[in-house]
């Protein structure tokens, strides 16, 4: 019997063989977030979707987002624990969206690795599919792709972009936003996918090791940080209809923190006091920055603190909208009012004045934050 010839791919490091079974693996996951509109099934080269639904909008604009997880993936490689680090990704991916009041519709992955483990590899995309449906997005294709002697056999990165759709007189905005209007925060489950440079950095510092038990939070530091990201879409989709019109602008709190991600979202022209007072950030960021000799207000353009989303809204609808949010099981509550004019020079703090290329409103954390429940 003639040998089978040589795979010279094989023999570079890339194994074809693990990619095809690492897809046979998630196929179940991934095909339990297609509704009818997804067509052609798993493993296409390209996902199709079946937009006929946006002919009932009269004016839809697309709404797309990409991003990544960054070096939280770290943690996970370093307990094994992969089965999590997809919600993170749909949470920095499809929770964008929403901001601008969009209903996700499909997103798609890539994840680049040092060598296709199927199993780890099912594991992340399972943890994507399952993000995707808990924020009604199709999951509608993807790519895996092995570097070999580029990454590390264990590593890996992953990201995504996705697609939804809004009607353009809803779309929520800074220009929608006017003085007397009520900031609120929406609690976060953690960290979520932000500052996780910082948080490895400080953990390095201290010698300890992910494995190692957490006694502050009855579980190893590993799945202590590895918490997934709390998923914000559906609820703010139905706080949008269950409350119409009281929503002006929302933001996601994610790279430079709480200020800088408000500003965003906030008028030229108009300035916001964000009262630390209002909440106790939660004790895994006061943990780190006490192992790191940090102030919990030097952390504040790194970290989230425990607010994960805010929400810009009528005054008079604000406790309609916390109750609304509450019914969801997302805590939330006041921290600002929006104010008009140029921001103070009092000497009390530093504003952030937009962010991120956007000349947006003036916005700044003042007092001390309540203390630890």
């Amino acid at each position: 019997m003639a040998e089978a010839p040589l795979n010279p791919y094989s023999e570079a490091g890339v194994d074809t063989a693990a990619g095809d079974l690492a897809v046979e693996l998630m196929k179940s996951a991934v095909r339990r977030t297609h509704g009818p509109e997804v067509l052609g099934g798993v493993g296409g080269f390209a996902g199709l979707f079946d937009a006929s639904a946006l002919l009932s909008y009269t004016k839809p604009l697309l709404a797309t987002s990409t991003d990544g997880v960054g070096t939280k993936v770290a943690i996970a490689q370093a307990i094994d624990k992969h089965d999590t680090i997809g919600q993170d990704l749909v949470g920095m991916v499809v929770d964008d969206i929403v901001v601008v009041g969009a209903k996700p519709l499909f997103m798609t992955d890539y994840i680049a690795c040092g060598k296709v483990f199927p199993e780890r590899i099912a594991d992340i995309v399972k943890g994507i599919a399952e993000g995707c449906a808990q924020t009604g997005t199709a999951l509608v294709g993807g790519e895996t792709a092995e570097h070999p002697g580029l990454l590390g056999i264990h590593d890996y990165d992953v990201a995504g972009a996705a697609t939804g759709v809004v009607e353009q007189g809803a779309v929520l905005g800074a220009e929608r936003v006017r003085p007397g209007d009520v900031v609120l925060a929406l609690a976060s489950s953690g960290p979520h996918s932000n500052g996780y440079s910082l948080i490895r950095h400080i953990v390095s510092g201290t010698g300890i090791t992910y494995g190692a038990d957490a006694a502050d939070f009855g579980r190893t530091w590993g799945e202590e940080l590895l918490e997934p990201t709390r998923l914000y879409t559906l609820p703010l989709l139905r706080l949008l209809e269950q409350v119409p019109d009281a929503v002006h602008s929302l933001s996601h709190v994610t790279g430079g923190g709480i200020a800088a991600n408000l500003a965003r979202v906030l008028p030229v022209g108009t300035w916001v006091d964000v009262d630390r007072s209002t909440w106790s950030p939660p004790r895994v960021f006061r943990v780190l920055a006490d192992l790191g000799d940090l102030t919990l207000e030097s952390t504040e353009g790194t970290w989230n603190l425990g607010i994960g989303f805010l929400a810009v809204v009528a005054a008079d609808k604000a406790d309609a909208a916390i109750a609304a949010l509450g019914a969801e099981g997302i805590a939330t509550w006041q921290v600002g009012v929006v104010r008009p004019g140029d921001a103070p020079d009092d000497g009390l703090g530093h504003f952030e004045q937009g962010a991120k290329g956007v000349d947006g409103g003036a916005v700044r954390l003042v007092g001390a934050y309540s203390s630890a429940a």
